[in-house]
């Protein structure tokens, strides 16, 4: 391998890791500040922030979700080229289409709170909706900057931003839900409306999201002219005569973006469309609202459990974007292939024994983070759903897989094709089965590994791409296996003698280190692909001092 094409791999790894890494955390703070909201809130006030995000999400991805990384994949193609003044043509017609529709979507949002919450049937979730709009604006513009920082190569801006973002949005919504609970229970009496307490705290835990929202903006803003005289020394070296006007540029980015905003949102409406059906079937079945609300805030548990392993998925797919539209734009199909491998290798390393984990100790993980609430429900959902974690992370990352080779409308018909038999699935299990929320959750299995499926085959009609197996998907379940019998085993006998929450915490610090040494031991990783890692050369040093490298595997 060259030198050139060799520090080419790193970098694509590095930066997938630095974005992957900053998910992470950005997670684990989530998990955090939702603990204390939660117990403020209470399960029907998670239940009005879960709607309400849903509609708030769906609304980002039609408004400026998809903006990251269609920015990303029209910046990175023209600075391949060369191309510095048309990749800043790019970036600022991206702005006005950001500021235009995040302002439209914001307006919608907030004046028809009220409407949409009835739909929804969760009528005083509208306060939540109505805190939240103002924050698909700020979302838009900031996705600008971020695809515009991944188009060039860097995933620092964005990961900090991400972290900082969180953080304050941490802050704000612990502080306004437990302020506004407060305002919701005194409106409750005097308006003789028990729900009215949740809903207020709901939407006060809203206000961190719109505060860190703008928090993240800011710190990219800084970012970028901080790198003004770098950017400016590249246009002015750029000889290009002929600069794309802003029409056919803004042209373009419709072309580009409404794919992806066609797949995200297709791929994403199945929790607004779970949600309102469930609602609505629940009550023509005899449930009231306040309990639908409740169990819809269980549902938030999972979502919030499920959510962390995710986001490498999601970190891998957006990081990828320009590696492969670069590696695609000169006919590398070995490269091409290699940088494929690689996000769907690493990422099933994490989420196979993630979902593992949460299928067999989801239980004691739950009670861990929420020991006041009977987890029953929640841990009965992880028994059922965990592998779904696997099919949603794999057509997260083929998703990107198949936008990076300009395939942009093959997401949206997998995902339309998905969702219309996630929908039918859905309402046979309410309906005539009664599965109730179970059937949300078995729905979800059937769209994920309907996605994965399509999105297999398109790939591979595409550009003659197979995932290798064995070590892809053979060997990380084999080591998780192995991980989670010693974590159950583990777990089981340290609760015999040791009460609280030490008894997972010492599982789960075991599992880390069963599931690394299988994996090591059946041949899961190279010496090479471990070199290629974050501090690679320590971790093999630290692999051949224990032995825990099998050279006949290579």
């Amino acid at each position: 391998m060259s030198e050139k094409k060799k520090s080419s791999k790193d970098g694509f790894l590095i930066q997938g890791t630095i974005l992957a890494v900053a998910g992470i955390i950005t997670k684990i703070i989530g998990f955090v500040y939702r603990i204390p909201m939660l117990n403020i809130m209470g399960l029907q006030g998670e239940g009005y922030y879960e709607i309400a995000f849903q509609v708030y999400s769906m609304a980002l991805l039609i408004s400026s979700y998809s903006l990251p990384l269609a920015v990303s994949k029209l910046v990175s193609a023209r600075i391949a080229k060369g191309q510095y003044r048309n990749a800043q043509q790019v970036f600022k017609a991206a702005l006005l289409f950001a500021f235009t529709a995040g302002s439209i979507i914001m307006i919608v949002i907030f004046f028809g709170a009220g409407l949409i919450a009835s739909i929804m049937g969760a009528k005083v979730s509208l306060y939540a909706l109505r805190v939240l709009a103002p924050g698909l604006l700020v979302v838009a513009v900031m996705g600008v900057f971020r695809g515009y920082f991944q188009g060039c190569g860097t995933m620092i801006p964005t990961a900090i931003s991400q972290i900082l973002e969180q953080l304050l949005n941490a802050v704000v919504s612990i502080a306004g839900a437990s302020l506004l609970m407060d305002y919701g229970l005194k409106m409750a009496q005097q308006q003789d409306n028990e729900l009215l307490g949740p809903a207020y705290a709901a939407a006060g835990g809203t206000l961190g999201t719109v505060s860190g929202a703008v928090i993240g903006l800011l710190f990219l803003i800084f970012c970028y002219y901080a790198s003004r005289k770098v950017i400016r020394r590249r246009v002015n070296r750029d000889r290009l005569r002929r600069l794309e006007s802003y029409s056919s540029i803004f042209k373009l980015m419709l072309i580009t973006i409404a794919p992806v905003i066609l797949s995200s949102a297709v791929y994403n409406m199945g929790n607004i469309i779970d949600s309102a059906m469930f609602n609505n079937i629940m009550a023509a079945q005899g449930h009231l609202e306040n309990e639908c609300v409740e169990i819809l805030g269980k549902l938030g548990q999972y979502y919030n459990l499920f959510n962390v392993p995710l986001a490498v998925a999601s970190a891998l797919g957006s990081s990828m974007i320009p590696g492969l539209v670069r590696a695609y734009e000169t006919r590398e199909k070995r490269l091409l292939h290699n940088r494929i491998y690689m996000a769907i290798r690493f990422t099933m390393l994490i989420t196979i024994p993630s979902a593992f984990g949460l299928c067999i100790v989801g239980r004691p993980i739950l009670d861990f983070i929420w020991p006041s609430i009977d987890n029953t429900v929640q841990a009965m959902m992880f028994r059922i759903g965990a592998v779904s974690l696997v099919f949603y992370s794999l057509s997260t990352v083929t998703n990107a897989v198949l936008q990076g080779i300009n395939r942009m409308m093959k997401p949206v018909k997998n995902a339309t094709v998905s969702l219309i038999i996630h929908v039918v699935s859905l309402f046979i299990m309410m309906v005539f089965f009664k599965w109730g929320i179970y059937g949300v959750i078995v729905s979800k299995i059937i769209f994920s590994l309907s996605m994965c499926i399509l999105n297999a085959h398109d790939i591979r009609e595409a550009i003659g791409y197979r995932q290798e197996k064995s070590k892809t998907f053979v060997i990380p379940c084999i080591a998780s296996a192995i991980m989670g019998v010693a974590v159950y085993l583990v777990n089981m006998v340290l609760s015999m003698f040791i009460s609280g929450r030490l008894p997972i915490l010492i599982a789960l610090a075991v599992a880390v280190v069963v599931y690394g040494i299988s994996l090591l031991k059946l041949g899961g990783l190279t010496e090479d692909e471990i070199l290629e890692m974050p501090k690679g050369a320590t971790l093999l040093s630290v692999c051949k001092k224990f032995h825990l490298i099998n050279d006949r595997f290579y």
